[in-house]
């Protein structure tokens, strides 16, 4: 199971000094999604997950359903 807020957690660590909108940017992605991804109030789509995951040099499995 998911957890939209250690998700989010784990997304606003990687993102470390980069702005919203940078990273938002890279990911073709808007920045307010981004900012519910970072807040737990939302979950990307399957193919967000992988852009994402990608981004940050990891897997999806490590970003969104590690414990």
């Amino acid at each position: 199971m998911i957890n939209p807020i250690k998700v989010g957690k784990r997304l606003s660590t990687l993102r470390g000094n980069k702005t919203q909108e940078k990273v938002a940017s890279d990911c073709g992605i808007s920045t307010s999604a981004l900012a519910m991804y970072e807040s737990g109030k939302r979950m990307p789509r399957d193919e967000i997950k992988v852009k994402l995951a990608r981004y940050y040099n990891t897997t999806v499995e490590e970003l969104f359903f590690a414990s």
